[in-house]
C-alpha cells in the first residue's frame, strides 16, 4: 500500500501560520470597529474605530495573543527538516496555492509570505531555471523549435490547469504547427500592470536564452492572462525589448477586456456597506481581496488606469463563450445572452465591444470567434477553439 504524501511543505505551513495570525488581527479590527459604532460609549478620540477603557484592553489582548501564538508556531515550524520543505509539487498544492495567490496575492508578496508565487517559466510540468546559461542549456536539451508559444493562465489558476479534461491547447498547437509551448506561472493577485511589466522582462530574458533564432512568437492568454499579455505588449516597446518584434499573434480566450460583473457586484457591495456607520467596518472585509481581482472590475491593464488600444504590428484574436445555444441565423444574441456570456465574462467584454466607441477594441471580425454552449473553463478544452486557433496561425 502506497503511503500518501502530505501535499504542503514546511514553508507553506509557516506561511499559513503567518496568514492566520494576520487574519485574526484584522478580523479583530473589524469587530472592534462595529462594537465602537454600536456601543453607547464614544469611540476613542485619538483612534477612531476603536473602543475605550476595559473593552479596548480586551481587543488589544486578543491581538497580542494572536501575534504571540502565531510567532511561536512559525518558530516551531522552522525546526522541521529541510527535506520536507523541498517536497515535490502536487496538483492539490498547486491548486490551493494558486487560489490563495489570486485572492490575497498582493498581501502575500507585501508581507514576504512564503506562500507568494514568484513569476516563473514552466515546461513539461517543471520550472525552468532563471540563470541565462542554464536556461539556454535546458531549452536546447528539450529540443525547442524556432516557433515559440507562450501560454498565460487566468485568475486563481496555474500553468498545470491548461491541461483541462485531458486536452492542452499548447500540446495541440505544438503537434499541428510545430510550436514549442512555454507556460507562465505567476501571482494573479498582483496588479495586472505589475504582472505585465514583469512578464515583458521575462519574455526578453527567455528569447535571449532561446537556443535558436526565434522565427515566430505567439501569445495565448486565458481570462486574466489575456489582459496581462496586453499589458506586457504595452510595457515592451518603451524599454526597446526585442521580443515584441518577434511577436506575430495575440490570442485572448474569454478575457474580460471591459470588466467582469462579479467584481463589479463586489465593489457595489463595498459601497453599500460603507453608507452606514454600523456596517462601514464590514466594507473593510471586501477591501481585503487582491489588486488583481479589483483590476477585473473594468479590465484595468495600466497604472494609472487608462484605456489601452490593441497593440499594433501583430494580429489580435478574441474568443468569447456563451452558456446558451447559438441564436437563430440572422439574429443577434439577445441582451441576456450577451450579459450572461460564459458565466464569468460577458460576450461584449470578451470581444472588446463597448457602448462608447472610443473604448472599443478593434478586433477584426474575421479574428473573432464565439463558441456556444460553453463555459469559461470549457474554453480550455474546446475542440472548436483549438481548430480555429490552428487556422488563424497557419
Amino acid at each position: 500500500m502506497t503511503r500518501r504524501r502530505w501535499p504542503l511543505r514546511a514553508a507553506d505551513l509557516r506561511g499559513a501560520a503567518r496568514l492566520l495570525t494576520q487574519a485574526t488581527t484584522r478580523v479583530t479590527d473589524v469587530v472592534e470597529g462595529m462594537h465602537a459604532r454600536i456601543s453607547p460609549w464614544p469611540e476613542h478620540p485619538a483612534t477612531p474605530g476603536q473602543t475605550q477603557g476595559l473593552t479596548r484592553l480586551i481587543y488589544r489582548s486578543v491581538r497580542s495573543v494572536a501575534r504571540f501564538v502565531g510567532g511561536g508556531v512559525e518558530a516551531l515550524l522552522h525546526l522541521l527538516p529541510e527535506g520536507e520543505a523541498q517536497a515535490p509539487n502536487s496538483p492539490q498544492r498547486d491548486a490551493l496555492i494558486a487560489a490563495l495567490n489570486g485572492v490575497l496575492g498582493d498581501h502575500l508578496q507585501a508581507s514576504q509570505n512564503p506562500l507568494a508565487t514568484p513569476m516563473q517559466w514552466r515546461m513539461d510540468g517543471q520550472t525552468l531555471p532563471s540563470e541565462p546559461a542554464l536556461l539556454q542549456r535546458t531549452l536546447r536539451d528539450k529540443g525547442c523549435t524556432s516557433k515559440v508559444l507562450v501560454l498565460v493562465h487566468g485568475l486563481c489558476m496555474h500553468d498545470g490547469q491548461w491541461r483541462h479534461t485531458g486536452h492542452d491547447h499548447g500540446a495541440a498547437l505544438a503537434q499541428a504547427l510545430g510550436f514549442t509551448p512555454v507556460y507562465l506561472r505567476y501571482n494573479t493577485g498582483l496588479p495586472i500592470a505589475h504582472n505585465g511589466a514583469d512578464l515583458a522582462q521575462q519574455l526578453e530574458a527567455l528569447l535571449a536564452a532561446w537556443p535558436h533564432a526565434v522565427e515566430r512568437l505567439v501569445l495565448l492568454g486565458h481570462s486574466m492572462g489575456g489582459l496581462v499579455l496586453r499589458s506586457a505588449l504595452h510595457a515592451g516597446p518603451p524599454a526597446q525589448q526585442r521580443w515584441v518584434k518577434a511577436c506575430s499573434d495575440l490570442i485572448c480566450l474569454g478575457s474580460p477586456h471591459h470588466g467582469a460583473p462579479l467584481e463589479k457586484a463586489g465593489h457595489g457591495l463595498d459601497l453599500l456597506l460603507a453608507q452606514t456607520p454600523y456596517t462601514a467596518p464590514l466594507a473593510q472585509v471586501g477591501q481585503w481581496r487582491s489588486a488583481g481581482i479589483m483590476d477585473l472590475r473594468h479590465g484595468t491593464v495600466l497604472r494609472p488606469p487608462a484605456h489601452l488600444p490593441l497593440p499594433t504590428g501583430l494580429r489580435c484574436h478574441a474568443v468569447a463563450a456563451c452558456l446558451s445555444g447559438a441564436p437563430r441565423a440572422g439574429k443577434p444574441a439577445r441582451l441576456a445572452e450577451r450579459l450572461l456570456g460564459d458565466g464569468l465574462v460577458p460576450l461584449d467584454s470578451a470581444l472588446g465591444w463597448h457602448r462608447r466607441s472610443a473604448q472599443r477594441l478593434a478586433f477584426e471580425p474575421e479574428r473573432c470567434l464565439t463558441v456556444w454552449n460553453t463555459g469559461h473553463l470549457d474554453l480550455l478544452h474546446s475542440a472548436q477553439v483549438s481548430q480555429q486557433m490552428i487556422q488563424w496561425l497557419r
